[in-house]
């Protein structure tokens, strides 16, 4: 599992990649509805959770898909390269949003040298938008590169 919270400037790395998505809240809501399960297959159940305190849980799960495919493209792969729900947003309290990366989708994340994921969201009633940006140390020609030197 990868899971590197947001600071800017902390990491003393370089980008490796960025993504960015955009999802319409009703598309997303009327495929969800015509497809039992889909909820199921696209999010982790704290994705879910979380998204089943609002009102209305379609604008939190469409960021969240949108976050999604703003991090695969961060990772320069396309949909279904790894499952929707290896790739989660995790927030905890007040705190921004993070990204936590499992399985495959972690894998690549570690072999494309991220380290540490910065990642915003927004929605509008109609619109939810994520921007993801990978930050790290590319792999060099030999191959994946070693972990960064902690800074002090």
């Amino acid at each position: 599992m990868i899971g590197l919270g947001t600071g800017v400037g902390t990491g003393g790395g370089t980008v490796v990649g960025i993504g960015v998505d955009a999802v319409d809240v009703d598309r997303l809501r009327t495929v969800m509805a015509r497809r039992s399960g889909m909820a199921d297959r696209l999010f982790t159940d704290g994705e879910r959770r979380y998204a089943l305190r609002a009102a209305d849980p379609v604008p939190r799960m469409a960021t969240r898909f949108a976050a999604k495919e703003a991090a695969m493209k961060a990772l320069g792969v396309g949909i279904g390269a790894v499952r929707f729900d290896e790739v989660e947003v995790v927030r905890a309290g007040l705190e921004a949003p993070t990204l936590v990366l499992h399985g495959s989708a972690a894998e690549r994340a570690r072999a494309s040298g991220v380290e540490r994921w910065h990642l915003s969201l927004t929605h509008t009633d109609s619109v939810a938008m994520a921007f993801v940006v990978a930050e790290g140390r590319p792999p060099t020609a030999d191959g994946p590169t070693a972990p960064a030197a902690p800074t002090a």
